[in-house]
């Protein structure tokens, strides 16, 4: 046995003393004079092109009672033009066998043309009536808003997606760029008009907040200067500035229970302070929290599913933002087993802490990562032109890309267990459960002195206030 373990060692070893760096293809970066940023990089071995126009702002951008505003406008751009309506703009789509897609995340809108190599010109010509002559019609807002409000009641339905939803609310202050849900609810959607979405388009689709990336099968010299006359055909306007906060930080545990009567099982989130997208600490929190929760093989899915079979799944994750997030455990399980669930989680997450991780584990998620990570990135002219967005967006350089494998490798055990201690905590957790009240209310009040709960069916995703 010793023997054997010996032999799998260093053959692990071996793995990862063979494992070639990844490095970002050759790309081209132009600032233009109205603030836009042009970036181009060539992948000529399959004939499709991606294009992706970025811009900076977001859900940040958007003030609380106005949340929803920021996908809504997204969503609306390729609901009609100056001189196409929707069905206009899909039928072309269908024609040209090309895809667009266009949505808002917390810092930034995204507005992506995935077409073949050979329809070019009047792929390019549909993304430019698109960018550049957005009409907003009012029977498409009308409808659009009507939908989401529709999505946004029948959300509380689905504990799957409610808690996600909830949590924002739940675990940032009032008053934080990230508490407001970027998808609003029934209360804040309803309230939205035409004209605030006129308003946050003039003020935010500008050139100061322009990405415009191209990536493909492409020739930069004969498709940048078309692009480079696009992104500078809007006006330069006012630079986006994000919002600032301190990181949150809580006095206490906190737990607050969504009743939901008719529920048989119940929904947990499990949470506490994490780290922004730069920190200097990203690299070996991916480490930890891949064994931790983050693939299947990870110590809170072989416990609470393998082992245990409490749920179908349970999993991890760090909020990798401009600003600190959280880092939380998410799984679910029938009511009876709520506190077993519950239990077996914090105890995971005390010996994640206490006894830290053994170099197999580490070996394993260096390999596991570094396995993964050139397919899921960099593979395509779309992950690429997600990857270049991503870098600046923020503010990262191609370092980020080109030594990530020498930093996994560069990683100690010591440095890993000490990133586990520092991220991974176990003081003042906030708790979020939906679940039936009557039934688990008593049992689950031991997590937190500060509990609340709250009926599910309350409109909008307010929580409330805890002292």
């Amino acid at each position: 046995m010793i023997a054997r373990t010996l032999l799998l060692a260093c053959a692990c070893g071996m793995l990862l003393a063979q494992s070639p760096a990844v490095k970002l293809p050759p790309f081209t970066k132009k600032n233009l004079p109205n603030g836009a940023t042009l970036i181009v990089i060539e992948k000529p071995d399959v004939p499709l092109v991606t294009l992706r126009a970025i811009f900076r702002g977001g859900g940040e951008a958007v003030p609380p009672a106005q949340a929803g505003l920021a996908p809504i406008t997204a969503e609306l751009l390729r609901r009609g033009t100056a001189s196409m309506t929707a069905d206009q703009i899909n039928e072309k789509l269908d024609s040209l066998g090309a895809n667009l897609s266009a949505f808002a995340g917390p810092g930034a809108t995204f507005i992506s043309m995935e077409y073949m190599k050979r329809n070019q010109d009047p792929s390019l010509a549909l993304f430019e009536e698109i960018l550049l002559k957005p009409s907003f019609p009012e029977a498409e807002f009308t409808k659009l808003r009507a939908q989401a409000v529709d999505r946004a009641k029948s959300a509380k339905d689905n504990p799957g997606q409610a808690i996600n939803l909830y949590w924002p609310p739940f675990f940032f202050p009032a008053g934080h760029p990230y508490h407001a849900p970027l998808s609003g609810d029934e209360l804040t959607l309803a309230s939205l008009t035409r004209d605030q979405v006129l308003a946050y388009h003039k003020g935010n689709f500008t050139g100061r907040n322009l990405i415009l990336i191209a990536s493909g099968d492409l020739a930069a010299s004969t498709l940048g200067p078309r692009l480079e006359k696009l992104a500078s055909a809007l006006p330069a306007g006012v630079a986006h500035k994000p919002p600032q906060a301190p990181p949150v930080k809580f006095a206490s545990p906190r737990l607050l229970l969504l009743d939901k009567p008719d529920a048989t099982q119940t929904y947990f989130m499990i949470g506490w302070p994490g780290l922004s997208r730069t920190d200097p600490d990203r690299t070996a929190v991916q480490v930890v929290n891949t064994l931790f929760g983050g693939r299947f093989t990870s110590m809170l899915n072989d416990e609470l599913r393998v082992n245990s079979g409490l749920t179908y799944g349970a999993r991890s994750r760090f909020d990798e933002d401009r600003l600190p997030g959280s880092v939380a455990i998410s799984t679910y399980t029938k009511t009876e087993a709520t506190v077993q669930a519950i239990d077996i989680a914090l105890g995971l997450l005390a010996k994640l802490r206490d006894q830290g991780l053994t170099a197999e584990q580490l070996t394993s998620a260096r390999n596991y990562i570094k396995g993964r990570f050139p397919t899921e990135e960099l593979e395509t002219a779309d992950q690429l032109a997600g990857v270049l967005g991503e870098m600046e967006l923020f503010a990262l350089n191609k370092g980020e890309i080109d030594d990530y494998f020498s930093r996994i490798d560069a990683l100690t055990l010591d440095q890993v267990n000490a990133a586990a201690r520092k991220w991974y905590r176990n003081d003042n957790l906030q708790f979020l459960l939906i679940g039936p009240a009557a039934k688990i209310q008593e049992q689950v009040k031991k997590y937190a002195p500060q509990m609340k709960v709250q009926a599910i069916t309350e409109p909008g995703l307010k929580t409330p206030a805890f002292n």
